[in-house]
């Protein structure tokens, strides 16, 4: 295809096609392709497109009001939202804030939880903690304390200093001989022996994705995990910050991840299935001990952007989530997780290069390796990954690829995460043309 775009896609060396329209599972190109989006672009679309309702609202909203400056006016949408939104937050968490996507999100916690330890006289407080195999957004602050090193690798010289810890990814780093349960303590001991190894009072958080998103896959936590990391948090006076901008929202089955770990943090990041894709939103939930310490010293948060609680985007995401509660939706994420989990078990189970098949939900991954007994990863000059999506695209489905799955470097995996509204025979078809790809990028 010819190069007559001006703009910078992420490859200067192809043109994408040009997406024309999409409803439920399927988005058409100028050319008349269709393509199944079994990854939602990135765990966003958990509705499918062009949802009736939710364009409905947004058409309402962009004619009553498209956009007021939070430095004047709050809105009619952001304030039903957060009150839609905190009536079944996680404990604890009761206040919110709207900003435009994840990475806006995990930059305003980070600096949220900044100026809570200084308005509460810890400013010595200044260092965060993360984990290895990690992604937590693009931006500056939000590459720094991600622990995906291919993302980070060029703008390493900007970035502040932050601790990477042991990520918890049981089927690569879990001893022999070590149950699921020895292995979470072990991987949540890191986290103490970090916080331990600075002067007491200068660790502010701990951050971690509750089920590990694009850099890993799907890699749920093993039981006990959270709440060991709860409880060493807690003990050093240390805030957790859970970002659940891929896995939050319903994808896990539950509205929020973390509530399958028995934990609540004290900042919680949420965006891409918040708004579905609709309206560009994220939005961070912190607790009322962490607001009212602003509120009572300052009194405000030395924060903000241009589209903070943008009317058009709350009104779409308060229709996303209604559809979330009340159409039932939700509901429907365990049982067609199941069959999703029981449908790539038959195609990959005993395939001869995939070494895992994880995930929670509506939201599963496969590891694809060379050797299935040994894990051993293949060859990253091979960029499997980048060709299975080819080949999937060839097939016109679309999945989420990523490699560096171990260390960064080496490993391949691939991600699904259809929306809450995929049938069962959808379901079979998104696999079965997985399966073709899969075969026809390792027959290369």
């Amino acid at each position: 295809m010819q190069d007559t775009s001006r703009i910078i896609h992420r490859s200067l060396l192809a043109q994408p096609p040009v997406a024309a329209r999409a409803e439920g599972l399927w988005i058409v190109d100028e050319q008349g392709n269709r393509y199944a989006d079994a990854c939602g672009g990135a765990a966003v679309s958990c509705l499918g497109h062009a949802h009736p309702a939710v364009v409905a609202a947004v058409r309402d909203q962009v004619g009553r009001l498209d956009y007021v400056h939070t430095g004047f006016f709050s809105n009619r949408p952001a304030e039903d939202l957060a009150a839609t939104m905190l009536k079944d937050a996680p404990e604890g968490l009761a206040h919110i804030y709207f900003v435009s996507g994840g990475s806006e999100a995990v930059e305003a916690a980070l600096k949220l939880a900044r100026q809570y330890f200084v308005e509460r006289g810890e400013p010595g407080r200044t260092r965060f903690i993360a984990r290895r195999q990690s992604y937590h957004g693009n931006t500056l602050g939000a590459l720094a304390v991600g622990g995906n090193m291919a993302r980070r690798a060029l703008y390493a010289p900007l970035l502040m200093e932050v601790s990477h810890v042991d990520p918890c990814f049981a089927y690569r780093f879990r001893d022999d001989g070590e149950t699921e349960e020895e292995y979470g303590q072990r991987a949540a001991q890191s986290l103490e022996d970090e916080i331990l190894r600075h002067p007491p009072g200068t660790v502010a958080a701990f951050l971690a994705e509750t089920v590990v998103g694009a850099t890993a896959g799907s890699v749920p936590p093993v039981p006990g995990y959270f709440k060991r990391i709860r409880e060493i948090c807690d003990r050093h006076g240390v805030l957790l910050i859970l970002d659940e901008v891929m896995s939050g929202m319903g994808r896990c089955g539950t509205l929020h991840a973390c509530t399958a770990e028995g934990i609540a943090p004290d900042i919680l990041v949420v965006a891409k299935g918040l708004g579905a894709g609709f309206q560009p939103i994220g939005a961070i939930l912190a607790t009322a001990a962490i607001v009212g310490t602003i509120r009572e010293g300052s009194g405000s948060f030395q924060h903000g952007h241009t589209y903070l609680s943008h009317p058009v985007a709350c009104a779409a995401a308060l229709a996303v989530q209604k559809e979330l509660r009340e159409g039932g939706l939700l509901a429907r994420v365990g049982p067609m997780g199941a069959v999703l989990s029981d449908l790539l078990t038959e195609r990959f189970g005993n395939h001869a290069h995939v070494g895992d098949i994880r995930g929670r939900g509506l939201f599963w991954s496969i590891e694809l390796v060379a050797d299935r007994s040994t894990k051993r990863p293949f060859d990253p000059a091979r960029k499997l990954h980048a060709r299975v999506k080819a080949e999937a695209m060839a097939r016109g489905l679309l999945v989420y690829p990523m490699g560096g799955t171990i260390d960064g470097r080496l490993g391949d995996h691939v991600t699904l995460a259809p929306p809450f509204t995929v049938t069962e025979e959808e379901l079979a078809m998104i696999v079965s043309r997985l399966g073709e790809a899969v075969d026809a990028a390792l027959s290369q």
